[in-house]
């Protein structure tokens, strides 16, 4: 039991690290994808302040033809009072006070465009600056896991290098023991081929009569014949 519970603990911590390098694959697709999806919300931010931009350009403009209105109506009303038509200058008045509440209108306007394209100039760079941050770590991110992928192969293919290595001394080293083997035997089999060949050699010098011949019957009875014919010629 205790054997089997150890493996099913191994088994749920790879199982473990299995998911978490699923999940952090996926972090990296997500926020990639969320990376993507800022740049969009960026780029339609941007042209949401080019558009009230638009807008605030026109609003001043109009603010400031209404400007010049009131002062040209004001200045009919002038003239209407300079000349004791204080009937004409009323009406003129009465002109100038719609312009007057126009341009109110159109300046609280102007002022809401500027303080949208403030605010949105602001929230824009602040975007700006929070995804170039997260391009960067995102990079760094990459970067490393890419680096250490690549350590870990280069550790791999060494280690398993070592290993080929390893087996390849360990069977040279058997071979040169194989190969010592044979050659004590040759060399034993060369001295018992000389020791047999020395035999052969020695017979044929002495059948040749270069080498004496060794002790036998007949040479034994020559020497003795001639031993006594020396002693007979030396009793003459």
């Amino acid at each position: 039991m205790a054997v089997w519970n150890k493996l099913v603990t191994a088994l749920r911590g790879a199982a473990h690290e299995a998911g978490e390098a699923v999940s952090d694959s996926q972090a990296l697709r997500i926020l990639d994808q969320e990376i993507r999806d800022a740049d969009n919300d960026l780029n339609k931010s941007k042209e949401a302040l080019a558009e009230i931009m638009a807008k605030q350009k026109l609003a001043a403009s109009r603010l400031q033809a209404t400007h010049q209105k009131i002062g040209e109506y004001e200045g009919y009303a002038l003239k209407a009072l300079e000349t004791n038509d204080e009937a004409l200058a009323l009406e003129v008045a009465g002109k100038v006070s719609l312009l007057e509440a126009q341009r109110d209108e159109e300046e609280a306007q102007c002022a809401a465009y500027t303080q949208s394209v403030d605010e949105l100039r602001t929230a824009i760079q602040n975007a700006q600056t929070n995804i170039k941050r997260l391009k960067q770590q995102a990079d760094t991110v990459k970067a490393t896991e890419s680096v250490q992928r690549a350590q870990a192969t280069v550790a791999g293919r060494y280690t398993g290098s070592q290993s080929r290595v390893q087996n390849a001394l360990d069977s040279l080293e058997r071979i040169k023991q194989k190969q010592a083997e044979r050659g004590a035997r040759l060399q034993s089999a060369a001295e018992l081929s000389r020791e047999g060949s020395e035999d052969v050699l020695d017979a044929k010098l002495r059948a040749a009569g270069i080498t004496p011949t060794q002790g036998n019957a007949q040479s034994v009875l020559e020497r003795l014949k001639a031993q006594k014919a020396g002693g007979s010629a030396s009793a003459a």
